[in-house]
């Protein structure tokens, strides 16, 4: 039995039934022909090909051999497969997920099927194929192994269903056959009678035999897994039973079986509770089987009721619609429909949509129901009576006051009538019908609401909010319908709208929701149907009704009816803007009227009007910002601008004006301000090759974008200098100080200068805090293992910006000592944060840090110095001995906060710790330079920077060049230097050039004193 297939190009061959029906169904009828072939040759042989195949599909890899399957007991292969199983592995091809296993479920019943019908003429009946399955399936069915139950309860029960199905044909058949006896026996007698009798018979005994395979197999298997702990099982065994009930009612169709499924209904697993609820389903759509359910629907029929509350929404859905099949035969008393009715207020559409259906079918149709006529007849009669009572659930469901939610539940049933707006408005205008009877106000306000309701549904075709995840996405055909709906409701409302506004103008509710409906016009309509004395007739009516009521709903609903027809794209704009600009008028007219009186009078009115003003001021914004949506810069600039005004304080510290404004923007508001600066201002864009041309107007463009950059940041920049922002966020503008100091430099040290004015201590923060970042950035992005690398570009960006924010503090360090000071607390705390001490074990990882802050030791008094470095000393509690580079940036710092060597020995010798350190080190690296590198280094800092600034040697007189060779110990490289810094030091006195020029130094000639004091130290 080789089948072969072609998979990929390549042909593969089948030699087992299991690899057949993984292949598919297409070779599955030839597959079974010849094994019913081959049973009939030797049937040993081919009944064990079908064991093993019962075997592999449960995911087994063991084989039943020849030998076992004659001298072994059928429950000692079980144990033999059993042992053979991989416990460990739960997996197997059922379970397993996936189209390919999906599909091979599928082919593995269809299998059973197609088995059953190709043997129910020839060997089915030999008592030996079918008492050998049902015995294996039976054992499999009983094993402790997941993976044989499941496998052989579902191959069991598809068994039955295909038994099931012969012997509903074989009843038949037999029944035809003792008609055509009976007939026979009266016309003639003999051997034809014989042959039917004999026919009869054999039929007789062929019905007996798939009975006892039914009950075999019903009893063995089904009794005892229906309630298995797998709920995949349990779900198998109620949808089997559910199909024999339906395939042969006369057989299955009794309390023996139907209380297996009522039962059910109470598992706990959602799965099998929805197989129940669709098995009962396709019972109670039949009609000549309802009525056979009567103890069932009486046993059971509480517990269906209560399942609409069902926690899974798919099984709440399906009993809903079981509950509609059931009330056909008004099995439901009036107490259970209005239960069931709440439904469709719930958010779950699908069961809203359900119970919308069991709403429109029991109390709103008149399907069937002659009865039931319209009181008033005539042109709206039928739909009159259903908005009627519509309109009555509506208002007694005291618990619900959606109607959005109702309106939403009836539409896919009751369309026809709730797009019936002519009649509801004509049920409005006239208020009465033909016998007399007038809706009341309540009805009228249920009434107007369902129609904005239906409106709304019709124009925007999708549920609305709360219920559905999303938009709903419409088909081509339900477009059409939408855009049908929206003409019909505009050519409608058109007309009739100013009528109802006139009518219920004093009532706000009503008025409310009927100046919405303007808002799902097609506003085309007014200028192809020469239907403008209709928009006049509106724009009259919206009028009085805005000079009538204060009610915010009412003035809302007439703004947006405004802003709706006041679209600039169509034609009647002109028209609406007209009228639109007379009403303001009107109302500043009357507005200003009033405030002549209100300032003759007391404070407090004044006050009273501050609050209406700011919210005019505030929707003035939203118009701006909605105005300029479209240019995010603009609206940017707008926002910092209000913040500013709302951010203002009396400084006068007047009390009453304490309140009024004071307004400080949210962590998030602030945390986007800052994210728009970063993205707008601070992006490097990437350069392109241009030509000539393309790069000169690139460089027109260039300039007009630095422009506005410098606009955004200024804006922001002055958010953080008026404290409108936290001063904190100002560390994402310094970071950028030095690589954009050309385009943002001097706005970026007008900030920092301005806030060292306002708050000196805070700034230090901040620029501490800024370093801080930008060393934590770096270090993570530098490799652990092998600690920071001093010479990288990021680290020397760190530096040079450390330095330049300490040439900002100036000359002045008295001035700047506490914000200096802060800064080396901060720095020191960092540099050994995460660490308890240098205990020559624990390297802390930010020690390289203080490299960076080492740039502000400069701007420490001396006294300020000893402080520090006595704080310092704080996180170093025992001696230092000799180390390896990584500790060089503590022995660098160490070095900047000590002024000279004097004071280095004498702070050294009160501390003793220090002294191995400063005698290991110095003095090899100066053996290091040799002479040459020596004069050369001094040279380079005097040729560099003396030309350029000769203001400096001033500073230095003869008695300092003395001082210089003292402290050289006379050494000769350094005599040319020394003796030619002195004749230019004499000749720069004796000119004109006055010490007033010292007034003058800014931070280069800080920068060039700094590089030429390091330069001297270097060479000493």
């Amino acid at each position: 039995r080789r089948v072969s297939q072609l998979q990929n190009g390549e042909v593969v061959e089948a030699v087992t039934l299991f690899e057949v029906v993984s292949m598919g169904k297409q070779a599955m009828q030839s597959v079974v022909e010849d094994w019913v072939e081959a049973y009939k040759q030797d049937r040993n042989v081919a009944l064990l090909d079908l064991i093993n195949f019962f075997i592999q599909c449960s995911g087994c890899q063991g084989m039943v051999t020849a030998e076992m399957f004659q001298s072994l007991q059928k429950k000692d292969v079980m144990q033999k497969m059993t042992e053979t199983f991989d416990e460990d592995n739960e997996d197997y091809p059922l379970i397993r997920t996936g189209p390919y296993w999906k599909k091979f479920k599928a082919n593995f019943c269809e299998f059973i099927t197609v088995l059953v019908q190709q043997c129910q003429c020839s060997i089915l009946y030999d008592s030996y194929l079918m008492d050998t399955i049902i015995s294996l399936l039976t054992g499999l069915a009983d094993s402790m192994v997941r993976a044989f139950r499941h496998t052989s309860t579902l191959a069991a029960m598809k068994l039955l269903t295909a038994v099931v199905s012969v012997h509903l044909n074989l009843d038949v058949n037999k029944h035809n056959a003792q008609r055509l006896y009976e007939v026979e026996k009266k016309r003639i007698s003999g051997k034809r009678t014989n042959c039917r009798l004999d026919q009869l018979e054999r039929k007789r005994k062929e019905l007996l035999e798939i009975q006892n395979m039914m009950n075999a197999i019903f009893k063995g298997t089904f009794l005892n897994r229906y309630r298995d702990v797998i709920p995949e099982i349990r779900a198998t065994c109620i949808e089997e039973i559910c199909s024999w009930i339906k395939t042969y009612p006369d057989a299955f169709l009794n309390d023996s079986y139907l209380k297996y499924i009522g039962w059910m209904l109470y598992d706990k697993q959602a799965e099998v509770r929805l197989k129940c609820l669709l098995g009962l389903q396709g019972i109670y759509s039949r009609k000549e089987l309802v009525s056979r359910m009567d103890l069932f629907t009486s046993r059971f029929k509480d517990r269906i009721v209560s399942m609409p509350l069902d926690k899974d929404h798919e099984v709440a859905v399906q009993a809903m619609k079981l509950l509609m099949l059931m009330n056909c035969e008004d099995v439901l008393s009036a107490e259970d429909c209005e239960m069931l009715y709440q439904f469709v207020y719930t958010t779950h559409r699908p069961l809203a949509v359900a119970a919308g259906e069991f709403l429109y079918k029991r109390l709103l149709s008149h399907e069937g129901d002659e009865e039931i006529q319209p009181k008033g007849g005539g042109k709206f009669g039928a739909s009159a009576d259903q908005l009627k009572r519509l309109i009555r659930f509506f208002l007694e469901s005291e618990l619900h006051k959606h109607v959005a939610y109702l309106i939403d539940s009836l539409w896919d049933w009751a369309g026809k009538f709730l797009k019936d707006w002519e009649c509801m408005t004509t049920l409005l205008l006239k208020n009465t019908e033909e016998d007399g009877e007038e809706l009341s106000d309540a009805h009228e306000s249920a009434l107007i609401e369902i129609i904005l309701a239906t409106v709304r549904e019709a124009a925007e075709g999708h549920p609305p909010v709360g219920r559905g995840a999303a938009k709903k996405i419409l088909s081509v055909k339900e477009k059409k319908i939408q855009l049908e709906d929206c003409t019909k409701i505009t050519e409608h409302f058109i007309m009739v709208l100013p009528q109802l506004l006139a009518k219920y103008s004093t009532d706000a509710q009503k008025v409310a929701n009927l100046l919405q409906i303007p808002q799902y016009y097609d506003l085309d309509v007014y200028s192809t149907g020469h239907l403008e004395k209709h928009l006049d007739a509106l724009l009259r009516e919206v009028k009085d009704i805005v000079m009538k009521h204060s009610d915010i709903s009412v003035l809302e609903a007439s703004a947006r009816t405004y802003y709706v027809l006041c679209s600039e794209e169509m034609a009647i704009y002109s028209q609406v803007d007209c009228a639109r600009t007379q009403l303001v008028d009107e109302l500043m007219g009357q507005l200003n009227q009033l405030l002549d009186g209100f300032w003759q009078k007391d404070m407090c009115f004044y006050l009273q009007m501050i609050l209406p003003a700011l919210q005019c001021t505030y929707f003035s914004l939203l118009w701006q910002l909605a105005a300029v949506s479209e240019n995010p810069s603009k609206a940017f600039m707008i926002l910092c601008d209000w913040l500013l005004i709302l951010s203002h304080q009396d400084l006068n510290n007047n009390e009453e004006a304490v309140g009024l404004l004071d307004y400080l923007p949210s962590t998030s508001l602030q945390e986007k301000l800052l994210l728009f600066i970063q993205e707008h201002v601070f992006l490097e864009e990437e350069e392109e090759n241009l030509t000539e041309e393309e790069e000169t107007k690139d460089e027109s463009c260039k300039l007009d974008d630095l422009h506005k950059k410098r606009s955004l940041l200024a804006a922001y920049c002055k958010l953080i200098v008026y404290n409108v922002v936290e001063m904190t966020a100002a560390a994402e503008i310094y970071k950028h100080y030095v690589k954009t100091y050309n385009d943002f430099g001097d706005i970026i040290k007008e900030t920092l200068s301005r806030t060292r004015h306002n708050n000196k201590i805070q700034t230090a923060k901040t620029l501490i805090l800024c370093l801080q970042q930008l060393f934590q950035r770096h270090a993570e992005s530098q490799d652990s293992s092998s600690g920071v690398d001093f010479s990288s570009a990021s680290f020397t960006n760190m530096k040079e910006l450390a330095r330049r924010f300490s040439l900002t503090f100036g000359w002045d360090q008295v001035k700047s000592r506490e914000s200096v000071a802060m800064i080396h607390k901060e720095g020191i705390e960092f540099a050994f944060q995460g660490a308890t001490g240098v205990d020559g074990k624990c390297l802390p990882p930010n020690l390289s840090f203080l490299l960076i802050i080492s740039e502000f030791s400069n701007k420490l008094l001396k006294p300020d110095k000893r402080l520090v470095y006595a704080y310092l000393q704080r996180y170093i509690a025992e001696p230092l001995p000799c180390r390896g580079d990584e500790w060089q940036p503590l022995i660098w710092y160490r070095s900047s906060l000590l002024a000279n060597e004097d004071e280095e020995s004498s702070v050294l010798g009160s501390s003793g710790e220090w002294a191995p350190v400063g005698t290991s080190k110095m003095p090899s690296f100066k053996r290091k330079l040799s002479n040459g590198m020596k004069t050369f280094l001094f040279w380079i800092c005097c040729i560099c920077f003396v030309p350029a600034k000769m203001h400096f040697m001033l500073c230095i007189s003869s008695t300092t060049v003395w001082w210089i060779l003292w402290t050289f110990q006379f050494e000769l490289w350094l005599l040319p230097s020394a003796l030619l810094l002195l004749k230019v030091s004499s000749s720069l006195s004796r000119s004109k050039v006055g010490l007033e020029t010292l007034s003058e130094l800014n931070s280069d000639n800080l920068e060039f004193c700094s590089v030429l004091s390091s330069g001297i130290c270097l060479c000493h």
